[in-house]
C-alpha cells in the first residue's frame, strides 16, 4: 500500500499563513487540479479536524476520514482516532491501495513519525509568508529521493520518495 503526504507549500516552506486560512485562498488552479487528480486516484483522504474545518465538506469521489475526538455530522465524513498504522491496516482491508494524507501539520507529523509514509507530493507555490504553519511541527530526520518534478504555470510539482 502506498501512503503519501500531499501538500502545497509556500516558497519559504509553510502550508498556511494562519490556522483559519484555507490553502485554496493562495494556491494555484494547477495545484487544485493536481490535488484532485492524485487524491481521486488514491480514493481515500485523511486529514485533521482543523484542515477539515477549512473545507467543511466531503470531497467528491474520495472517502474522507477526519481525525477528531468528537463526531462530525457532515454527510460523507468518517472520523477516527486510530493510530496511523492501525488506520492504514483497516483501509488496506477495505481494499484501498493508496492513502492521501492531506494535512495539516499535526497529521503530517503524526504519520511521518509513525514511519508509514512512502512519499510526498509537494506543490511549491510562488508566495512567501515569512511566518505561518510549517509542513511539520516537530524536528524530523528524514531522507528523501527526488523522483519527479515539473513546472506547471508558476508552480513547481515535486514527488519525493522516503529512503
Amino acid at each position: 500500500m502506498k501512503i503519501f503526504i500531499i501538500s502545497a507549500i509556500s516558497a519559504d516552506g509553510f502550508i498556511a499563513k494562519d490556522p483559519i486560512a484555507p490553502s485554496t485562498s493562495w494556491t494555484s488552479a494547477e495545484d487544485k487540479k493536481h490535488f484532485s487528480e492524485i487524491t481521486k486516484r488514491a480514493g481515500v483522504i485523511v486529514m485533521g479536524a482543523k484542515t477539515f474545518a477549512t473545507i467543511g465538506r466531503a470531497l467528491p469521489g474520495r472517502k474522507t476520514i477526519v481525525y477528531s475526538n468528537t463526531p462530525i455530522n457532515v454527510t460523507g465524513i468518517e472520523t477516527t482516532s486510530l493510530a496511523p498504522a492501525e488506520l492504514i491496516k483497516q483501509l488496506e482491508q477495505e481494499g484501498f491501495k493508496e492513502v492521501a494524507i492531506c494535512g495539516g501539520t499535526t497529521i503530517y507529523t503524526m504519520f511521518m513519525k509513525a514511519g508509514v509514509v512512502d512519499s510526498l507530493y509537494l506543490t511549491i507555490e510562488p508566495v512567501i509568508f515569512g511566518s505561518g504553519i510549517p509542513l511539520f511541527k516537530e524536528t524530523l530526520d528524514i531522507k528523501m529521493e527526488l523522483l519527479n518534478f515539473e513546472k506547471r504555470g508558476q508552480s513547481i510539482f515535486a514527488e519525493y520518495k522516503i529512503v
